[in-house]
């Protein structure tokens, strides 16, 4: 990445209620590092997002930039795509809410949120559904990837059982994708991770 004016940081920050890292902060060197201890990649900015306006905020900050960009959920994937050189890491881990419909057999999942945080909330109703093995991988990039389980044989893939998700696309933009809005988006995310 080319240096960047300190106001222009600022500004960005500014706009932010999460917490935005560069390689001088404190807690830089632990919010880079992923599963694969392997991987030794230094980002120019971590962005802990808080919520779904922090993710929209630096996806058109890294796209008006031309900053690499980088997606973190659970950190999991073999590879280390959670993390880039010189770019832009958006941090999805503080984003960890599930929500049960008990009625509906439904969950509601962020971003961030682990197979741990999953099983904590759908087991206190009762109800699973074919996650992975280790409980410490993102819900999220688990799906996208296909997600094979313990359940798995019974009940199929975790990407057989997903409904919707909400997206944030390359120009900012918030979309559904479901079998009846944005179908060909849908499609494409069952397994694409």
């Amino acid at each position: 990445m080319t240096s960047m004016k300190s106001d222009v940081i600022d500004d960005f920050k500014s706009k932010l209620r999460g917490k935005l890292l560069q390689p001088d902060d404190p807690g830089y060197d632990d919010a880079r590092k992923i599963w694969n201890a392997m991987i030794d990649r230094r980002p120019a900015m971590i962005v802990r997002c808080a919520g779904t306006a922090d993710v929209l905020c630096s996806v058109a900050f890294a796209r008006d930039h031309g900053l690499l960009l980088a997606i973190r959920g659970g950190a999991h994937n073999i590879a280390g795509d959670a993390v880039c050189d010189g770019g832009l890491v958006i941090d999805l881990s503080g984003m960890k809410s599930v929500r049960i419909d008990p009625d509906a057999r439904r969950a509601y999942v962020e971003a961030g949120a682990t197979l741990a945080d999953f099983d904590h909330e759908a087991q206190a109703f009762g109800l699973a559904t074919p996650l992975g093995i280790n409980s410490t991988t993102g819900v999220a990039g688990l799906t996208l990837g296909g997600g094979f389980g313990w359940l798995s044989r019974k009940y199929g893939l975790t990407v057989d059982n997903l409904i919707s998700a909400d997206i944030i696309t390359a120009d900012a933009q918030r979309l559904r994708a479901c079998a009846t809005e944005n179908h060909d988006l849908f499609w494409a995310i069952r397994g694409g991770g």
